[in-house]
């Protein structure tokens, strides 16, 4: 594919991403993608065959940019600390920010009988942000940075405090103290010398 293609692709998944952040997943039609990118049908197809398709698409995309960024930091022996401060700031901002959340639609996504049983189910998902977060947590243990902890169960408090406010922040007004408060309690778990920077 060209390049005009590859932009083609990457404005059909921006429009994507902010209809299902509005709408959640099973509201958003291929004619909405239509409209929103100002492409034809026949356009579009050229592209992607499905709303799903488009969807898996997007949440491929997050998940490797994550992962890559961990490696990255990782590889380049970047302090634990420092890498553990640059995620968290950016899921304080993430947990309120409910107009750019996709936990509606992701939940409606996975929640189908179809995806359930597919390669790309949620538990795939929670298995690779998982790996990552495991990595980083040995990483802080091996270095000194981080207290002995068990990975897999700080992992845990991680992902569902954060998947959690954000989902209720499809629901509800949330206050930024409620996402503070837990980053600062996860790195109060995780550092030993939390007040240092």
């Amino acid at each position: 594919m060209g390049a005009k293609g590859e932009k083609t692709k990457q404005l059909i998944c921006q429009c994507a991403f902010c209809l299902f952040a509005e709408k959640g997943f099973k509201d958003v039609t291929m004619k909405d993608i239509c409209e929103r990118t100002k492409l034809s049908r026949g356009g579009l197809y050229r592209h992607y065959e499905s709303t799903s398709q488009i969807f898996l698409e997007i949440v491929k995309v997050l998940m490797a940019s994550q992962q890559n960024e961990f490696e990255e930091k990782l590889k380049a022996k970047v302090p634990a600390r420092e890498i553990l401060y640059d995620v968290l700031e950016r899921y304080e901002n993430e947990m309120t920010d409910s107009e750019h959340s996709l936990s509606i639609a992701i939940y409606e996504f996975f929640s189908s009988p179809s995806m359930a049983k597919s390669n790309n189910s949620i538990r795939q998902q929670y298995e690779t942000s998982k790996d990552m977060w495991t990595a980083l947590i040995r990483y802080g243990i091996q270095t000194g940075e981080f207290s002995s902890v068990d990975p897999e169960a700080v992992y845990d408090l991680i992902v569902f405090s954060y998947q959690g406010v954000r989902m209720y922040s499809k629901l509800m007004e949330i206050d930024d103290c409620i996402p503070k408060g837990i980053t600062s309690q996860i790195k109060t778990l995780l550092l030993k010398d939390p007040a240092g920077c």
